[in-house]
């Protein structure tokens, strides 16, 4: 029998290493977060061939006395903490102590460091937990690491590493988060010699997301600044539109620390479920400002995971802020058309021509450009082309119909009108002048030289005589991005400005409201009304049952029997007849009357298995309820299925008064919208 002795100190470091120091990105976690703790406004981090030979990370923090560097490299010693009751209130990144001492067990470390005191800078180098030089050294204000060979003395950890790639992209998306992380901080990630990502540290977060995530993401945000029982919960929530099929852009941030959790995650999602299809995921940068007191960090050596003492409370605030932030605004997609390119018609090159025509074409075109007529057609030709661009640059901007009387005769003339038939809408007349009247001019009144028909100049006055929509008035001092969606369709007072124009492929219902065209899904629609009618009505209406012959037998596993008992009478109020049958085994002899046509032992066991979440937004009746309202949308109306448009004027009244009429139960978009603009766009009226 083996005998108990303890280990030697390397065998003890090796071990330990191996709990913190999972891979390259795990040393640069470390050494990145006592960087901020030391105060730096600037973080450099460069590898190569994935860190695996090669990492060098510098920073402009506070540096580290000389007389200091040795401790740092011992176990559990730190500047962050003091006693045991310091756990209970820790703000840095790090105070376990053992990062420096986990790394310098498993590779080659150099550091270079300096106080803003000192005169000279140190050098100190220590291999496999052995120290082998310290020395002054010039250097500049702050702390640089050197990792060299990581692994080399532990080849089974290294040879579970993966490929350079791999482990470069892990480092990249560990810098990614810590600058989200940090704003005010200016990271700067190389790899193999490029700058992969270098951001400004101005503060700004969006300026962050914008640098990392480009521009689609960043013009797509919804800022969120929610506060709820000593919570504080900031930053920013993607659209629906720019989901994705992974939770890598799920960025969550518990007192500056980025950590996984699944309460986090959860509540996110939650917030999202009614705005997003199954299996897609939101972009989220969110900070959640928590008193130290409610927080375990001191979970895993990592510090990835962190414990609260009031979960429900977690769940609950930042649940209604993602709630609260999307339902603020019309969240309709707008979509826009890709540009199609007319093939040119091929042109004659120079060289294909006889020398003599081109000659005689180069003697008429310079004596024409040297006639005084030609130069005054050139002048016109620019001032025309001169108004083209302006106007084109205020349609950009998206005008808001508050114009002067060129813009209003420019609508009544150029405007397509009603009741007017092609034929005459095409005659030719008089006193209609060249297509130049349709380009804004300087000082044209509203009685422009375009005379139209009789028909035609009275649509022209109901137009002129209509109110102008005018954008809110942004506060001075904060400006604002511009807001498309400002006078928003789902609104009662906008409901008689409505104007229906008809139904496509039997699905689709076309809607004009000012600038845009909206397009509704009839199905998707229904389905939302349904829903929200069905938990609205559940709340109040009596309950009957259905009997069902044979009975719903249910084999329920020790926990979800425990459920199901405890819930029985949750059950039992909305029409469920349920028994027992035997050992954890219970007979479902009737139903709710509305659940007759569609009640089966798989939903059965979906609405037990959804009360088994330890965290929830809602009571467990709730629960059952939103699962039952969830299949009662299968009696919505389907598409290819021709309505009237009373039909759609009354399905579009009913969706004014939802929660969220933008999507339906599962995620689906429920309307879209085009601008006028990007129509004119694709018939070239505006370029």
């Amino acid at each position: 029998m083996s005998k108990i002795q303890v280990l030697d100190q390397i065998t003890i470091d090796k071990i330990a290493a191996g709990e913190v120091i999972e891979r390259p990105a795990s040393v640069v976690k470390e050494l990145a977060e006592n960087a901020i703790d030391a105060g730096a406004t600037a973080v450099t981090v460069e590898i190569k061939e994935g860190g695996i030979t090669f990492m060098r990370i510098a920073d402009n923090g506070i540096g580290i006395d000389k007389e200091d560097v040795r401790a740092a490299f011992l176990r559990h010693s730190t500047s962050k903490i003091r006693s045991a009751e310091d756990l209970a209130h820790i703000s840095s990144l790090g105070f376990r102590g053992e990062a420096l001492s986990s790394i310098a067990a498993v590779s080659q470390v150099e550091l270079l460091t300096k106080t803003k005191e000192a005169e000279f800078g140190v050098r100190y180098k220590i291999a496999g937990g052995k120290e082998e030089s310290l020395e002054d050294a010039g250097a500049p204000d702050g702390t640089t690491f050197l990792i060299r060979q990581l692994f080399y003395n532990t080849p089974a950890r290294r040879k579970f590493l993966k490929t350079a790639m791999t482990e470069a992209s892990h480092v990249g998306d560990l810098v990614t988060r810590l600058a989200l992380s940090h704003p005010e901080v200016s990271f700067r990630f190389i790899n193999n010699g490029q700058v992969k990502l270098h951001t400004s540290g101005n503060g700004n977060l969006k300026d962050v997301i914008y640098h990392i995530y480009g521009r689609e993401i960043a013009s797509n945000l919804i800022e969120v600044d929610f506060e709820r029982k000593g919570i504080h919960i900031t930053g920013y929530l993607g659209k629906p539109l720019i989901s994705r099929g992974n939770r890598n852009f799920e960025n969550y941030f518990v007192d500056g620390r980025y950590i996984k959790s699944s309460i986090i995650s959860k509540a996110i999602e939650d917030g999202y479920k009614d705005f997003t299809m199954q299996h897609k995921y939101p972009f989220v940068v969110l900070y959640l400002d928590v008193d130290t007191e409610h927080v375990d960090v001191n979970v895993h050596p990592t510090k990835m995971d962190v414990r609260f003492n009031n979960q429900q409370e977690i769940y609950n605030t930042l649940f209604a802020a993602v709630d609260d932030g999307l339902h603020e605004r019309e969240l309709i997609p707008e979509v826009t058309l890709d540009d199609i390119k007319i093939p040119e018609e091929p042109k004659e090159s120079k060289k294909d021509l006889p020398k003599k025509s081109e000659a005689e074409h180069t003697e008429k075109l310079r004596t024409s450009l040297q006639s005084p007529q030609n130069e005054d057609e050139k002048l016109q030709y620019f001032m025309n082309e001169m108004k083209k661009r302006v106007y084109s640059y205020h349609e950009a901007l998206h005008e808001n119909k508050q114009e002067t009387t060129h813009a209003s005769s420019y609508t009544d003339s150029c405007k397509p009108q009603k009741n007017v038939s092609v034929q005459d809408s095409y005659k030719p007349q008089k006193n209609i002048p060249a297509p130049d009247s349709c380009k804004p001019q300087k000082n044209v009144q509203a009685q422009s030289s375009y005379e139209p028909q009789q028909n035609m100049q009275a649509q022209g006055s109901q137009i002129a005589e209509m109110p102008n929509y005018t954008a809110r008035q942004v506060p001075a001092g904060k400006p604002q991005q511009l807001n498309f969606f400002e006078e928003k369709l789902l609104e009662p007072q906008a409901k008689a400005e409505h104007k229906i124009i008809g139904q496509v492929f039997d699905t689709y219902w076309l809607v004009e409201f000012h600038d845009n065209l909206y397009i509704i899904d009839q199905h998707a629609a229904h389905e939302r009304v349904l829903y929200e009618q069905t938990l609205k009505g559940m709340k109040t209406r009596e309950f009957t049952s259905q009997l069902i012959s044979p009975p719903i037998v249910l084999n329920l596993s020790m926990q979800e029997a425990e459920l199901l008992r405890l819930y029985m009478d949750q059950f039992t109020r909305i029409g469920f007849e349920i028994e027992e049958f035997g050992q954890d085994s219970y007979a479902v002899r009737a139903v709710p009357d509305n659940l007759f046509s569609i009640a089966k032992k798989e939903l059965l066991m979906e609405m037990i298995d959804s009360l088994s979440d330890e965290i929830n937004r809602n009571a467990p009746s709730n629960l059952i309820d939103e699962k039952i309202a969830s299949m009662s949308c299968k009696a919505a109306v389907k598409g290819n299925m021709r309505l009237s448009a009373a039909e759609v004027d009354t399905l579009i009244t009913e969706l004014l008064s939802l929660d969220n009429p933008y999507h339906c139960p599962h995620g689906r978009p429920t309307i879209i919208a085009m601008s006028r603009r990007e129509l004119e766009k694709k018939f070239k009226r505006i370029v």
